[in-house]
């Protein structure tokens, strides 16, 4: 999303030097016209939309695959978790707070103890949990992190009151609040490769594959709005349409999102899916793009 988004500047601020200091007005009279502009425009552009289909068709699913096997690894998981043997750490939106005597090389802790919070506000009640060891685990579909607890005692009440209650356990898994520092949730269908998602019929598979393909389609038709709109004066500045194209770079990016989660859901709100989505911003780019002239042509040709 960051290299179109480039080009597409790229395109604006320079073309738009261009006319402002007269230059293009030259080249228009030396006998280069709009198509080859258009030529000169979409080789580079083709460069970069190769690149983007490198990273969005085979590089990033290998580099998501690559962050889920790091959360699947204990050790990585100690180290992502920020859990240091022998401090005190506190955790979460609630100030939840964990101690462990001694961490090993698989990840596992001993000697542990976690106090927290009740989540709401006007309640006092604080949860005392011990055990012997314990070990995180990761639910990586919920994007949720627990923590499995072996041998223990949990005590929950209010400081003060004697109406608390208190349960041993073998077992036992609590949640853990989810902070600042936690790790950024992983999408899985994102780590599958792409013949994977051809191959498959689900409708988040299908959605992200349209997804992937529609990243290098997005290059080139971002490269034409932005020949289009990269046309100004001396006296307009060649800023004055940098907010339009972003307004229109947002809307783009933003109604293939949109799809991608309407198709994720099952439901198709366009025909053609993204297709479509492409299909009216390469309209809306030739429109911008050559009519001008065909509407100085008509003018002309009615006088």
């Amino acid at each position: 999303l960051i290299l179109p988004l480039a080009l597409f500047i790229g395109i604006l601020m320079s073309y738009g030097r261009l006319y402002v200091n007269g230059e293009m007005i030259i080249l228009f009279a030396s006998g280069i016209g709009k198509l080859k502009l258009l030529f000169f425009t979409l080789v580079p552009a083709s460069i970069v939309a190769v690149i983007v289909a490198g990273f969005s068709l085979a590089l990033t699913p290998m580099g998501v695959e690559k962050s889920l096997q790091l959360l699947n690894d204990p050790q990585a998981m100690q180290g992502l978790n920020s859990l240091v043997a022998g401090r005190f750490q506190v955790k979460g939106e609630f100030k939840s707070t964990f101690y462990a005597e001694s961490v090993d090389e698989r990840g596992v802790m001993y000697g542990l103890l976690l106090i927290s919070e009740d989540a709401r506000k006007e309640s006092k009640l604080v949860t005392i949990t011990t055990a012997e060891e314990g070990q995180f685990e990761t639910d990586l579909a919920a994007g949720t992190r627990y923590i499995e607890l072996k041998n223990g005692v949990r005590y929950r009440g209010a400081p003060g009151n004697l109406d608390y209650e208190v349960i041993r356990f073998e077992r036992y898994t609590e949640l853990v609040p989810a902070s600042d520092e936690s790790v950024r949730k992983v999408s899985v269908i994102d780590s599958r490769s792409t013949r994977e998602l051809i191959d498959s019929d689900a409708f988040a598979d299908r959605a992200a594959l349209q997804w992937r393909f529609s990243l290098p389609l997005t290059v080139m038709i971002l490269a034409l709005v932005a020949l289009s709109m990269s046309k100004t004066s001396p006296r307009r500045g060649r800023y004055m349409n940098i907010i339009p194209g972003f307004l229109i770079y947002i809307v783009y990016v933003l109604s293939l999102g949109s799809v991608r989660s309407q198709l994720e859901k099952g439901a198709e709100s366009l025909p053609g899916g993204m297709l479509t989505v492409h299909f009216l911003f390469l309209l809306t780019a030739l429109i911008l793009f050559f009519g001008p002239d065909y509407l100085r042509k008509l003018r002309s040709f009615r006088v």
